[in-house]
């Protein structure tokens, strides 16, 4: 877009070069030509380097996307679903048309990963084998999602959405606050394994922005302050379940003031859901 805009003012005093018949107008233009020139390379400059050191670390963590085998993550790491996971699974895949089975990967990995606790490269595998698809197939998604934890996490995965709703309204004060009461930073996990903290993409809730999810019953917290955080890391650390939810008293994704075009309470989470999955 800066080019873009760049180049029509560039443009702008080369017509004006082109009709003036004045030639100290003509040199002015050129002076000014040059000098939008100079300014859209610095600028696009500074937007390079801007973007490439100010990744979040979500992105710019080389354990995103290459898998590097370990004692625990390795091929031969042991992975078979389950008796009654199968079963889902077969519900999943009937879902697609046969020549579109592939449709079922993604909810696929979610149940290896709720299995195992993580997804360990084995498991890729596996559903990859299931599906008849190639291993590389599996692996592109895997290593794009979020969602999906490719090394052990802590007991309760907290995971901070960062998108720009929730930022505008103080996520970054909540990221404190939990590094802050836990010691340690995104990526990472606590020594007595409770606890793991992560900064995501967008988790579908803006409207109560700002919000974190709990992956160990994909509880959102919504509407936070610093002190609520605090509140429920509390409840975590004595083996409570905190109680999910807008902190603000809203029930739903709804504004501030209440209701304003349903007549009645939104459906429970978990509403329309197939009991087969």
């Amino acid at each position: 877009m800066l080019e873009r805009t760049f180049a029509k003012w560039i443009n702008t005093f080369s017509n004006a070069q082109q009709t003036s018949d004045n030639q100290e107008e003509k040199t002015r233009n050129e002076e000014k030509a040059a000098v939008s020139r100079k300014l859209l390379g610095m600028i696009s400059r500074r937007c390079l380097m801007r973007c490439i050191v100010s990744l979040p670390k979500r992105w710019s963590s080389d354990g995103m996307v290459v898998h590097r085998d370990s004692e625990i993550n390795n091929s031969n790491t042991p992975f078979k679903f389950t008796p009654e996971n199968m079963k889902r699974i077969e519900v999943m895949i009937s879902k697609y048309p046969p020549e579109y089975k592939c449709g079922a990967l993604i909810p696929m990995l979610d149940l290896a990963q709720r299995q195992h606790g993580w997804l360990p490269i084995s498991a890729m595998h596996e559903v990859a084998r299931i599906l008849g698809i190639a291993r590389m197939r599996v692996y592109e998604v895997a290593t794009f999602y979020s969602m999906f934890n490719r090394k052990p996490m802590g007991k309760n995965f907290v995971q901070v959405c960062g998108t720009t709703p929730c930022m505008l309204r103080g996520a970054e004060s909540i990221m404190e606050a939990i590094t802050k009461k836990l010691g340690i930073k995104v990526g990472e996990t606590t020594k007595d394994g409770l606890f793991s903290l992560a900064e995501v993409e967008c988790l579908g809730a803006c409207v109560n922005a700002p919000m974190v999810q709990v992956m160990i019953n994909d509880d959102y917290y919504e509407d936070l302050t610093p002190e609520d955080i605090s509140d429920i890391l509390d409840e975590f650390k004595a083996g409570k379940r905190p109680k999910p939810g807008p902190r603000s008293g809203r029930t739903a994704a709804e504004p501030i003031s209440g209701l304003t075009t349903l007549t009645t309470p939104p459906k429970p989470p978990g509403f329309g859901f197939q009991p087969g999955i």
